[in-house]
């Protein structure tokens, strides 16, 4: 027998649930799958698949207007609760983490004196927190609600820094591609000399390192100015 686990869907008082590839529907559910192929271990639906209670056409029908199994396996492991393996969200668990102190670290500062935070200090408030991380929801849909609790161990705050730069002309060409790809360009103004002032949004964990490869790109030359920190 094919090792399979199950995908569950839940409507209208009623159960679906279907016999899936453990790693092919995980891939499918986490969207780097495209392909729905092999996904379905077997061609049925099940009230109950593990005591073999098929669903019947009519309620098939009713919830996914269709009696095709296929498309109405792809709803229920896209859209319903995927069972996984202890391995499996032990893993997704760690790649979501790891994106969530990413985020943290760079959005994320110090509340009392707007100092980066490292990200080994934002890991071990998770751990005295004891944040509960969701395997499937994006870092961006769980971070607001992370931060809420790291607020309880350690000043913290979601903030973004606006800069204003002027480089001078011979150093325009060396630094404008960083500042682009670093940063959010709010204006930019070229002088007639070939000069460029240019006001940016970056997130304030990322501001040190930022104002630091820009100075070292322009030997120093180049002018740069916290305009405001904004709570976001």
């Amino acid at each position: 027998m094919p090792e399979y686990t199950i995908a569950r869907y839940k409507k209208g008082g009623k159960r679906f649930e279907v016999l899936v590839d453990p790693d092919k529907a995980l891939e499918y559910k986490l969207g780097r799958r495209k392909d729905f192929t092999n996904v379905l271990v077997f061609d049925e639906v099940y009230t109950d698949a593990n005591k073999g209670l098929r669903a019947s056409k009519a309620d098939l029908m009713n919830v996914f207007g269709t009696t095709e199994i296929d498309k109405i396996a792809e709803k229920i492991v896209r859209e319903g609760d995927l069972l996984i393996k202890t391995e499996q969200r032990r893993r997704l668990i760690e790649e979501k983490k790891k994106q969530i102190i990413d985020y943290i670290s760079r959005f994320c500062v110090d509340a009392r004196t707007s100092a980066p935070l490292p990200p080994l200090r934002i890991e071990r408030a998770l751990e005295e927190v004891g944040v509960k991380i969701d395997p499937f929801k994006s870092a961006e849909e769980q971070v607001n609600d992370v931060i809420s609790e790291l607020a309880k161990v350690i000043p913290i705050k979601k903030q973004i820094s606006i800069l204003s730069l002027r480089v001078p002309p011979v150093y325009v060409g060396k630094v404008y591609g960083y500042i682009k790809n670093a940063s959010d360009i709010l204006k930019e103004d070229w002088m007639n000399d070939g000069s460029l002032n240019v006001t940016v949004s970056i997130p304030s964990g990322l501001k040190v390192d930022f104002m630091e490869r820009v100075s070292r790109l322009t030997g120093g030359t180049a002018f740069i100015e916290i305009v405001e920190e904004k709570t976001i």
